[in-house]
């Protein structure tokens, strides 16, 4: 099985699909994965088969390493789009986490101010104070709802602890706008011959309703794009992503699909 872990701290810069030129800043161990979700379409693999043994990498040794990669860009000439919170699980499970984003925005002030600092979440600690008020003060903060159907949620996403999707989408909504919603549509069957497709209007317009409610200032739907651990599963076509788009500008709400 293919699978990606990332280095630890300081991965890339990498070209990602939505972002640009990414620094990566993985705040799981370098040597397997660390997630409240154990999703069927993960690029770093199954919880169960990447456990790691190393610890968190500690704040002031992200700090140091942060800091130590924006000279060395800098003195190439090489300069980053953004800096992206991302890696080998949760970013916000770190203890640290919100400390971290304040180190992080100060490098990047002195260093690449041009940059935009994001974090890619699954918005399972987004009800913690702290962690709400860390994501408040990032230029990109991307959280995920892949559907509002729980039983889909606990069949693709699979969360590792209690999951509500009122509860997710009330501590969405807080935030007030100042989020991107990050929503993965695919197709095809898990390996216990499942379906899994969620492009159709059963899954997309309870979504779009919920969406609405939260209303984020940017909404990005994707598809796999890298081998997953379940085998079976396929792409949604740009078909069926432009459709979804499309209900999305209808609804006032600013949007875009990477393919």
């Amino acid at each position: 099985m293919s699978t990606v872990i990332y280095p630890s701290p300081i991965f890339g810069p990498v070209h990602s699909r939505r972002l640009g030129v990414s620094l990566g800043i993985n705040l799981l161990p370098a040597d397997g994965k660390f997630c409240t979700f154990d999703c069927i379409y993960c690029e770093c693999g199954y919880n169960r088969e990447h456990r790691p043994k190393q610890k968190l990498p500690a704040r002031e040794e992200v700090r140091e390493a942060l800091e130590n990669r924006l000279i060395k860009m800098k003195e190439e000439g090489t300069a980053p789009d953004v800096l992206t919170f991302a890696g080998n699980g949760e970013p916000t499970a770190h203890p640290h986490f919100p400390e971290i984003i304040d180190d992080t925005l100060a490098l990047r002030d002195r260093y690449f101010p041009d940059a935009k600092v994001s974090v890619l979440s699954n918005s399972t600690f987004i009800h913690r104070p702290q962690v709400f008020a860390a994501l408040n003060k990032v230029d990109n903060n991307i959280l995920k709802l892949d559907t509002v159907d729980i039983d889909y949620i606990r069949k693709v996403d699979r969360p590792t602890g209690a999951y509500e999707v009122d509860r997710i989408i009330e501590g969405l909504r807080a935030f007030k706008g100042n989020l991107i919603i990050q929503t993965m549509f695919l197709k095809g069957k898990t390996d216990e011959g499942e379906d899994v497709d969620n492009t159709s209007d059963t899954y997309v317009l309870p979504w779009l309703e919920a969406v609405k409610k939260i209303s984020p200032r940017q909404v990005m739907i994707y598809t796999i794009d890298r081998e997953t651990p379940d085998k079976a599963l396929q792409k949604a076509s740009h078909e069926e992503l432009d459709r979804i788009v499309a209900l999305l500008k209808e609804a006032g709400i600013n949007a875009g699909a990477s393919y």
